[in-house]
């Protein structure tokens, strides 16, 4: 019975009691007469009873209110919101906490290797009894610690492999090219480099024994030079800056060009056989051939060249100067990677852990004496390095040939292209080398890549004849959206 029936079934006759007649006892004045001072006379006030029977009434008016709420446990449904309910005795509540406070205490001293099983928390075994509602509370399990948070001191094989941070969205890369472009006579040949991007946006690509150039801004086609029947383009390079383009040839001579002014400034000799890889450094031009060699090219002295440097034993197909311009790396067909600096004629780091040919190879922007390489067919992999230190770092088994590598310079990330057997594009996330997108499309090996100077976009070439343009890094302002370069000038031309 609750309290509202038991004051609606009590009224003040049946509640008040009768107490005995006092009148005989009582002396009085003579003016007043003794029946009307008898107390069996009189009618109970509201206001005495509501204070006899202040246990059982309620007012019909108003709540009396507390100055605390004490709440009805019976009553409550524990399970709706996820909380344990409370134990049936003391003792089982104490013993309950003794028994995990014993457990953490033993996994804090011991390590959590010690066959410790972790104990059940009350929040577990409600949750295997009654599942919480998913309307309720719903970001409940997104603040819900692990076990080992309790601990006063972590071991570092509890967390490995966590993440303190809030897992980033991986940002969406588009899956198809923007700009396709037709390049006829484009060669299907690995120790070649035929594409590069200078910092005027302007595309250099060798096609046969030509040299066409693609103004990026306007998508003007300009032929740059035609090096005859006897002759072809092995390789293509822009000075840093500037207008300046280097062409290698099948005849071992490099060629520069002002693109400007389409014109010719002069002609440098030195290999013997053709000269596949080119790379500058400011005024100084470094040229590796099938002979072996490379040859250090100062472009404002009358010498062809200033140095040669000896060490590769079959044909350098790689060539990269470092940001600072201080270090060479080179590739060859020998399976070694090389580096120099700017002063040596003999390879001052060397690097045998390929078992392919490394043409792939690209510096770090971000980090100083990070280095990347990858090999041909029998290696697949991208292997990176500290040169500083002369260490290995880590290694990446791609699956497939490694043809190309370039990093962003807007973001902590590398993009690798592909030939046997995939023919794909790969974009890495350094250093856990996680994929964010892999691009396909091409048909042949992906020999051929340049990114643009503002580092959001790649063009790759393969030997389908074809040049393709994707975008892939963001801005440097905007590292979060998408970029909309090229978004306008969709459709496939002829770059001839």
């Amino acid at each position: 019975m609750d309290d509202s029936t038991v004051s609606s079934s009590l009224t003040p006759q049946s509640t008040l009691a009768t107490p005995p007649s006092p009148s005989s006892q009582l002396t009085l004045p003579p003016d007043i007469s003794r029946p009307s001072l008898s107390l069996d006379n009189l009618t109970p006030s509201p206001h005495v009873d509501r204070m006899i029977n202040s246990n059982h009434y309620k007012s019909p008016s108003r709540p009396i209110y507390s100055d605390r709420f004490i709440p009805s446990r019976s009553g409550s449904n524990f399970a709706l919101f996820n909380i344990p309910p409370p134990t049936n005795s003391p003792a089982e509540g104490r013993e309950d906490s003794s028994s995990t406070y014993t457990t953490l205490l033993r996994a804090a001293l011991f390590g959590p290797d010690t066959g410790v099983v972790p104990p059940v928390t009350p929040e577990k075994r409600s949750l295997s009894i009654n599942p919480p509602s998913r309307n309720i509370f719903r970001y409940k399990t997104e603040t819900r610690q692990p076990m080992h948070s309790l601990l006063p001191f972590v071991y570092d094989d509890v967390v490995t492999g966590a993440t303190h941070s809030p897992v980033k969205t991986p940002r969406k890369v588009p899956r198809s090219p923007y700009k396709v472009l037709d390049a006829p006579a484009l060669q299907d040949d690995f120790y070649l480099n035929l594409v590069d991007w200078s910092s005027h946006n302007v595309l250099a690509v060798g096609l046969g024994n030509c040299v066409y150039l693609w103004n990026a801004c306007s998508s003007k086609v300009t032929k740059l030079c035609d090096l005859g029947i006897d002759d072809s383009v092995c390789s293509v390079g822009w000075a840093q800056r500037g207008t300046h383009l280097a062409v290698g040839t099948s005849n071992g001579k490099v060629q520069i060009w002002d693109a400007s002014r389409c014109k010719k400034i002069r002609t440098m000799e030195g290999h013997r056989l053709r000269a596949g890889a080119l790379a500058w450094s400011s005024s100084l031009l470094s040229s590796g051939g099938r002979d072996k060699n490379i040859y250090q090219r100062d472009i404002r002295a009358q010498e062809d060249f200033v140095s040669k440097l000896s060490g590769h034993k079959s044909e350098v197909c790689g060539l990269k100067w470092s940001y600072d311009n201080r270090e060479l790396a080179s590739g060859g067909n020998d399976n070694r990677l090389f580096v120099w600096n700017q002063h040596s004629t003999q390879p001052v780091l060397k690097f045998c852990e390929h078992t392919a040919a490394v043409k792939a190879i690209a510096w770090s922007p971000h980090l100083h004496g990070l280095l990347a390489s990858g090999g041909g067919t029998a290696d697949r992999c991208i292997r990176f390095w500290n040169t500083t230190t002369n260490s290995h770092l880590s290694c990446m088994d791609t699956g497939s040939q490694v043809c190309n590598l370039v990093w962003s310079k807007n973001v902590n990330e590398l993009v690798s292209t592909h030939g046997y057997s995939q023919n794909q594009i790969i974009v890495w996330r350094y250093p856990n080398m996680s994929k964010l997108a892999t691009l396909t499309g091409h048909t042949y090996r992906v020999l051929y890549l340049a990114i643009s100077p503002d580092g959001q976009t790649i063009v790759t070439g393969a030997g389908d004849e074809t040049l393709r343009f994707w975008n892939v890094f963001p801005s440097p302002k905007s590292q979060n959206t998408d970029s909309e370069i090229g978004a306008s000038s969709l459709g496939r031309t002829t770059i001839r």
